[in-house]
């Protein structure tokens, strides 16, 4: 019955073209804009790493100032380099990254080429395995390169086959600031969206083009960027020094089980009362220790008026539904007369029920391509506004279907009161009528 149903729903576009017209357009018209704003919810809200986002955590101490200070207050979004370093040789988490970024100059040695700038990631030897970041060729550096101050590196893709034509070239060296790196691993394209890693350098930038370790950057003075809070009360002349109480540096964990970040957090508070009463921290304990998908949160990874669009966009899809609903109600009470024939004829009102509700169905099939065309146009509109994340704005295959069902389903449920009123026609009025 359904196909019947459906070629007397196409039969009924041919009688009453304007009326369908409207119909679809006032679909096509809210689900172009609800899908090109969720689309661009979707990109900025989801999860970067789903299969272990739970078990990394981002570590944030409060050594500051008590002046003005009130508890339960956020502490610092950073850490220096100190309570970095100690953290790191202490060791109380399966792996722990220490990392900031910078930037600088790579020297192509080629005459096709001249030097070009670059993106660095200092950091250290378990940010490779924490963050599972795909290696084509070789393999991150180890812990006894991050002490020994090792002058390795690993590579972006596109770096490599800028200077390498794509060829595998661990065991080869690249000229950053005139410091010659010897590779060790070439990365495969890797862009979390957003860069849930670093949300403090760039939310939606590319991952990086060198990373090495974070004491080979200090002993090399490369340039960092990013924000740094300086709380002491004496002139800092280098705030990158070990003992200047400057905050710069971000810091993760991944741990065994999300259960098993109360136990560290523990150790966070403890750490922090034993640099207190070192004369290091001047505050209590107040630490915090958010997942990935926490911080996402704290840090508003996604801008409030992309939100604010989003609902706006749903708010347009339910007065183009509530129009849609006086429309089809006009639609099937012009044709009480033939719905009474097919009463009288045999047919139940559930019949007549579903036959209304496969003809909103067909009508929201076609909003829906023409929505989708809409939806393909405002993502194109997205990505030439200047915003950090325009170039996200692309329409993949799980939106381009639910593109469909949810035309579909807001069309039938636009239908269900206009069917119930069509299926409770009196046949012998009609036919009285007739």
């Amino acid at each position: 019955m359904f196909s019947y149903y459906f070629k007397l729903a196409l039969r009924s576009f041919g009688r009453n073209k304007i009326l369908t017209a409207l119909m679809v357009l006032a679909i096509a018209l809210g689900i172009g804009a609800a899908m090109t704003t969720l689309t661009v919810f979707k990109v900025l809200s989801g999860d970067p790493i789903p299969h272990k986002s739970d078990r990394l955590f981002y570590v944030q101490l409060d050594p500051g100032m008590r002046e003005g200070y009130k508890p339960g207050e956020e502490p610092e979004v950073q850490l220096t380099r100190f309570d970095a370093e100690e953290l790191l040789r202490q060791k109380k988490a399966p792996r722990q990254a220490m990392m900031t970024g910078g930037g600088g100059i790579v020297d192509p040695r080629v005459d096709a080429l001249k030097p070009f700038s670059i993106d660095l990631r200092y950091t250290s030897a378990d940010f490779f395995p924490m963050f599972d970041t795909p290696l084509l060729f070789g393999q991150g550096w180890s812990s006894a390169e991050d002490t020994g101050r090792g002058r390795v590196a690993v590579i972006g893709k596109e770096l490599n086959e800028k200077l390498f034509k794509g060829a595998n070239s661990v065991g080869k060296e690249v000229l950053v600031e005139g410091h010659a790196l010897r590779i060790v691993g070439v990365m495969d394209e890797w862009e979390p969206n957003p860069k849930f890693y670093d949300l403090y350098t760039g939310k939606f930038d590319s991952a990086e083009d060198v990373f090495l370790p974070f004491s080979t950057a200090i002993d090399l003075k490369l340039d960092r960027n990013g924000s740094m809070n300086c709380f002491g009360r004496e002139i800092v002349n280098d705030a990158t020094a070990l003992n200047v109480p400057c905050a710069w540096i971000q810091y993760w964990v991944e741990l065994d089980s999300p259960s098993d970040a109360g136990t560290f957090k523990a150790y966070l508070d403890n750490y922090s009362e034993q640099q207190r009463a070192a004369g290091r921290f001047e505050r209590p304990a107040n630490t915090r220790l958010r997942n990935v998908m926490d911080l996402m949160e704290y840090r508003n990874a996604v801008p409030g008026d992309v939100r604010l669009q989003m609902w706006l966009a749903f708010g347009f899809l339910l007065v183009c539904l509530v129009n849609t609903v006086g429309l089809l109600l006009a639609k099937f009470l012009r044709r009480s007369g033939e719905i009474g024939v097919r009463r009288a004829l045999g047919a139940s009102r559930g019949e007549i029920f579903k036959q209304c509700l496969v003809e909103a169905g067909t009508i929201g099939l076609a909003g829906g391509l023409l929505g989708l065309v809409f939806a393909l146009f405002g993502l194109w509109a997205v990505r030439q506004r200047p915003a950090e994340y325009a170039s996200l704005a692309h329409l993949d295959g799980s939106m381009l279907l639910l593109t469909f069902a949810l035309a579909i389903f807001a069309s039938m449920l636009a239908g269900i009161l206009p069917a119930w009123r069509a299926m409770q026609v009196a046949p012998a009025l009609q036919l009285k009528s007739q």
